[in-house]
């Protein structure tokens, strides 16, 4: 287990997963999706873990990639960055598909793949000034692993809508799409939060267990096969990293400046 998630159970089997970066906003690494992936698929034979309420210390949720980790990524390969697409779908699958409901304690900020674990929760709660967006197109880059679970929240429109412009949203347009459920006061957040618990709390942990297995394979009727849509994804970031345009979104992001499709007025 790694220390950038702290990790609490309680008596009644709610587990609390809190990602524990607080000075980069909560932002993910190569390290911190390869340790949570690993410790959530573990739970699945853990019995005594009835749901999990996803959480961030400090001032945001979780404000997307690490700056660090995209700076060794700008210099992958394209296989070496579709490996690393890999492991990052990897984390929202195994979120997406754990056994028991996954409730999102969301505030401050949640974007890009922030707002990809936003959509991989069954029910989520956020503090009224929370700010979501999928900003990867402002970086020349594309939501392409996150895309799936997103769509499968909000749909075609307002992904055509939102992923396209990169524009960041607020708590009542998050919730007019579908991204979350509830809108809390920040002095009823943590009550509003034990509410929803308590209510997911009333329900048989098998039915549960059954019912997500039952929209899961609805779901994928419709689909020609997940696997295939995954390495579709994966693909798609790994080339666009690796373009020019990526390429030169990321080098500006680091060097904290605008990219050079963006004129000095935009």
């Amino acid at each position: 287990m790694s220390d950038s998630y702290l990790v609490n159970l309680d008596e009644r089997g709610v587990l609390t997963i809190s990602l524990n970066r607080p000075k980069i906003h909560n932002a993910f690494d190569d390290e911190l999706i390869n340790s949570l992936t690993e410790y959530i698929n573990d739970l699945e034979q853990n019995n005594k873990v009835r749901l999990i309420v996803l959480s961030g210390e400090g001032k945001s949720f979780c404000a997307g990639a690490d700056l660090n980790w995209m700076k060794r990524m700008k210099d992958y390969s394209t296989d070496e960055n579709y490996a690393d697409s890999l492991s990052l779908a990897g984390l929202f699958h195994a979120i997406n598909k754990f056994k028991g409901p996954v409730i999102g304690k969301v505030h401050g900020a949640a974007l890009g793949g922030g707002s990809g674990l936003v959509a991989v929760c069954d029910y989520v709660l956020a503090k009224e000034k929370t700010i979501f967006g999928f900003t990867e197109v402002i970086l020349g880059l594309a939501p392409a692993v996150i895309s799936p679970f997103v769509m499968a929240k909000i749909g075609e429109s307002n992904a055509r809508a939102y992923f396209l412009s990169g524009e960041k949203f607020g708590t009542k347009q998050a919730k007019e799409m579908g991204l979350i459920h509830h809108v809390s006061l920040e002095r009823y957040f943590h009550q509003d939060v034990e509410d929803v618990v308590s209510k997911f709390l009333k329900a048989g942990p098998l039915a549960q267990r059954k019912v997500k297995e039952l929209i899961f394979g609805v779901q994928e009727f419709s689909l020609q096969s997940e696997s295939m849509v995954t390495d579709y994804t994966c693909k798609t970031i790994s080339g666009i990293r690796t373009s020019e345009e990526g390429q030169e979104g990321m080098t500006a992001l680091l060097e904290k400046r605008k990219p050079n499709w963006q004129n000095k007025d935009t």
